[in-house]
């Protein structure tokens, strides 16, 4: 049995502003789900947090990444973080906190070998200057940035493009008419419509063929992968997602694959869920999707 490991990361870094005068509230996503008991429920360890910088809502096109000095400087910080709970055997649960913690994942890994990910996400977050007039927040940019298409500042840390090659992503979730750039670029991807038609064996088998070979692969999960009518407390909800139950048999068919190696939840804001009835639903997510685990039979 793999024992897991809980870690905050909540960086609301790589996101724009709700509002003028206000920051994203997805920072409180870790501290919520510690008080729905997150860490009882999952039988895991606690290794504490990782905290960002300052969030400078200032931003004009041509800027570059918003944040991105601040968003380096933690991407270091909690690779060296994830990279000390592996060494001790653990499997991390990263609560986030936006989508750009992901490179925090992706910087970790490379610099083990050669991984893959899983990113379930109802958006692309494929954005960059080969197929948009500017870059702005990372949460948009981070697979293209992984992948090795971002400004340097961001992409080449240490030296190390692309964290993630082409052919070692696979795209879960998103919605079909968010595709096209990911398909274009040659990354594989299985939709929403798709999963939701027909289940998520097209999913489980496009994940396992494209981590075979690999020395193993993280998950990645933006919660607007979900429908809104479940999950409307992100930033960019959009109709057309996964019902809880499709979410809950999507991860469990990935932990059970070889290589799993990690875990993040990014996105979800709890100001935007007042009387918190969706954090509770995102609660249960977790705790249906990490039962083997608790039960002994996970990766």
């Amino acid at each position: 049995m793999t024992d897991l490991v809980v870690l905050d990361a909540p960086s609301n870094l790589g996101l724009r502003p709700p509002a003028d005068g206000a920051v994203p509230g997805c920072y409180k996503t870790p501290g919520v789900l510690r008080d729905l008991g997150i860490l009882a429920t999952l039988g895991a360890t606690d290794a504490g947090v990782v905290t960002p910088g300052r969030y400078l809502s200032t931003w004009a096109p041509g800027d570059g990444v918003r944040n991105s000095a601040g968003i380096a400087s933690y991407t270091r910080a909690l690779a060296a973080r994830l990279a000390k709970i592996r060494a001790g055997g653990g499997f991390p649960v990263v609560l986030g906190g936006d989508c750009s913690i992901a490179l925090g994942a992706a910087l970790a890994l490379r610099r083990e070998g050669r991984y893959g990910i899983a990113y379930l996400d109802g958006h692309d977050d494929f954005r960059s200057l080969e197929n948009a007039p500017h870059v702005g927040a990372a949460a948009g940019e981070d697979l293209a940035i992984m992948t090795g298409r971002g400004a340097p500042e961001l992409a080449d840390l240490d030296g190390l493009r692309p964290y993630v090659r082409d052919e070692d992503v696979v795209v879960l979730g998103v919605r079909e008419r968010e595709s096209g750039n990911l398909r274009t670029a040659g990354i594989r991807a299985v939709s929403s419509e798709s999963i939701t038609a027909g289940g998520v064996g097209e999913a489980i088998r496009a994940a396992r063929e494209t981590f075979e070979g690999l020395d193993g692969f993280w998950v990645h999960v933006d919660i607007d992968v979900l429908d809104p009518k479940y999950v409307s407390a992100v930033d960019s909800p959009d109709p057309g997602g996964l019902d809880p139950d499709a979410l809950v048999s999507l991860l469990r068919g990935l932990f059970a694959l070889p290589g799993a190696a990690g875990f993040e939840l990014t996105v979800f804001d709890p100001d935007l869920d007042p009387d918190g009835a969706q954090a509770r639903l995102v609660h249960e997510v977790l705790a249906r999707a990490f039962a083997d685990f608790r039960s002994g039979s996970g990766s």
